[in-house]
């Protein structure tokens, strides 16, 4: 059954998508069955991955709405090895439509019941706000990884995301764990950067991912090109930081079950 990864954070700029598209496509290459949900309106992760998010006959508006199964939104992509139920703007109307709808912060949690088993890993790419697509995310996740910069403000965004967190525990989700905090954008030649790091490990531990995403100049340019980093240029800094976080997730997967 597939393990559901929220990635989020409120605060916007910080590598969401770009761990997204980067991470699933890591994961591919690990030879693990992957899909990446793109429920942000802006559509980035889909156009990240090679796919004009205005032409798509479906997209995840269409399953939030329950217009069609899940199944029938998935684009396979074989090039990049994962495949993609992409997003558009359509998801803005999906904001204000759910609020009147019955089971709203359940929908996407059950619409992937039927495709779940077809996969080892289903990423959601995740708004850069606490809303209704948000929320369903975090209702259809198993966990949630936050990626986030080195930076004061950052800190702040990062406790209101963790009392969110126990509020969606507490209340529709109990299940709902943290999988790891990523340190994007990383540059260990500033100060700033490494005491921020110190904290992060003093509070949360193993929480914080080992590996960290340097700043990348070609996984800048890879988006661009509609591909992941490893597709553009594999031997980059910014492609060899996904891979090996992609195999510190899967070797805690192996001891967790273990």
């Amino acid at each position: 059954m597939g393990k559901v990864i929220a990635i989020t954070n409120q605060k916007g700029g910080v590598g969401k998508t770009t761990t997204s598209v980067n991470l699933a496509a890591s994961l591919a290459a690990a030879n693990r069955r992957v899909l990446l949900v793109d429920l942000d309106p802006q559509g980035n992760a889909a156009m990240g991955c090679g796919i004009d998010k205005q032409e798509v006959k479906y997209s995840s508006y269409d399953l939030l709405m329950e217009e069609v199964p899940a199944s029938e939104t998935v684009i396979k992509i074989p090039d990049i090895g994962f495949s993609v139920i992409p997003g558009n703007s359509d998801l803005t109307a999906a904001e204000v439509e759910l609020m009147h709808a019955d089971h709203k912060e359940r929908r996407l949690a059950d619409a992937l019941i039927p495709i779940k088993a077809e996969y080892d890993f289903i990423l959601i790419d995740c708004p850069p706000s606490l809303n209704m697509l948000t929320l369903n995310a975090m209702v259809a996740a198993n966990s949630l990884l936050i990626p986030m910069q080195c930076e004061y403000y950052a800190l702040e965004g990062l406790s209101a995301l963790m009392s969110t967190l126990k509020n969606i525990q507490d209340s529709v989700n109990p299940e709902l764990h943290l999988e790891g905090i990523l340190r994007t954008m990383y540059d260990d030649r500033n100060r700033l950067t490494k005491d921020v790091s110190e904290q992060l490990i003093r509070y949360f531990g193993d929480k914080v991912f080992r590996t960290c995403i340097p700043r990348n100049i070609r996984l800048a340019e890879a988006p661009s090109h509609g591909l992941p980093v490893l597709s553009y240029d594999k031997s980059s800094r910014g492609s060899v930081a996904y891979i090996a976080l992609a195999g510190e997730m899967i070797r805690k997967e192996k001891q967790n079950s273990a």
